[in-house]
């Protein structure tokens, strides 16, 4: 575009179209300039954003995702990580509360964990503070779930494991008490059951609950590899890669010998070797869906609080392959 259009832009002159100021503005941020300061805009408010560790790269694309979709409405996002022996959620609570947040968005926070006490929540929604809470869900929130359709992922990635020949399909997943793991285990029960050539199968010794990490997923790899598995399906890409390595470390090809199935479909899969067939989480309009609630809310608009399930996607690529007879 032209230097006087660039130029009305950043001297905050009128005739300019929406999309070519945001793209001017777009260029000055990526290219590490400095926005004049007519331009700064006026914070709306504070909204807290409660997350695990970053180590798992589906939680930097929550992160990022709903940032970006706050600072766009006006509000400056306040991230808040936990990691072990770090600060615990309550506390970063108390702390966004004595800043006056508007609203806070819990990701796989204490309640995804079916141990976890409720009354955390229960509290914050009598104060009135707006809430929204993704990837897991429990009775007697009154806030709105944005969830991942488990049951549905499990469908997904068992279905197309039994359609290349695999009827020996493990699940390798974290510990069984978050809610989410939950769903999912009852999820591939339920795929095997409804599945042909499924019969006889002891499904217990081919589910493996352990953490949500590489090493999480090389156990669960060596486990289930010998129990028989020809597959295995992942509660999580990280996992995937620690199945991956078990594979190798015990002689075997990735297809050719085990067949594997991550979850999530985070960035960089596509540079492992072999290229890893996934089940993609919607990460973009679950936060789309958690930002809209909690700003209705802001703005007093009627808000459905319930729980909303986000559809899966299988992403083939080339860490599936038909079993060997």
């Amino acid at each position: 575009m032209s230097e006087a259009t660039v130029s009305r832009v950043l001297n905050d002159k009128p005739g300019v179209a929406v999309a070519t100021r945001q793209a001017v503005l777009t260029a000055v941020d990526v290219l590490g300039y400095e926005r004049p300061g007519k331009l700064s805009r006026n914070s709306a408010g504070l909204v807290g954003l409660i997350t695990p560790e970053l180590t798992n790269p589906v939680f930097p694309m929550f992160a990022q995702s709903i940032e970006t979709q706050m600072a766009a409405a006006g509000f400056t996002p306040v991230l808040c990580t936990q990691t072990p022996g770090g600060v615990h959620e309550d506390e970063y609570v108390q702390m966004l509360l004595d800043r006056g947040v508007s609203a806070i968005v819990f990701v796989s926070g204490y309640h995804a964990d079916s141990r976890a006490a409720i009354d955390r929540y229960t509290a914050l929604r009598e104060r009135g503070l707006p809430i929204a809470l993704v990837n897991g869900y429990r009775e007697g929130i009154d806030a709105t779930f944005i969830s991942h359709d488990d049951h549905a992922s499990m469908r997904l990635a068992v279905r197309h494991l039994r359609d290349l020949g695999h009827t020996r399909i493990g699940f390798a997943t974290g510990p069984a008490r978050y809610v989410p793991v939950e769903r999912r285990i009852e999820g591939f029960r339920a795929a095997m059951a409804d599945l042909d050539g499924s019969d006889g199968v002891d499904l217990d010794e081919l589910i493996c609950t352990t953490l949500f990490s590489v090493e999480g997923g090389a156990a669960a790899g060596r486990q289930l590899i010998e129990a028989g598995a020809t597959g295995i399906v992942c509660g999580s890409d990280v996992m995937a890669l620690g199945v991956m390595r078990a594979a190798t470390q015990l002689g075997l090809s990735v297809p050719g010998d085990l067949s594997v199935v991550g979850g999530d479909d985070v960035p960089f899969m596509t540079f492992v070797d072999p290229p890893l067939t996934t089940v993609r989480m919607d990460v973009m309009g679950m936060a789309e869906a958690a930002v809209t609630a909690v700003l209705e809310e802001i703005a007093g608009e009627p808000v459905d609080r319930r729980e909303y399930l986000f559809d899966p996607e299988l992403i083939l690529r080339e860490s599936t392959g038909p079993v060997r007879r």
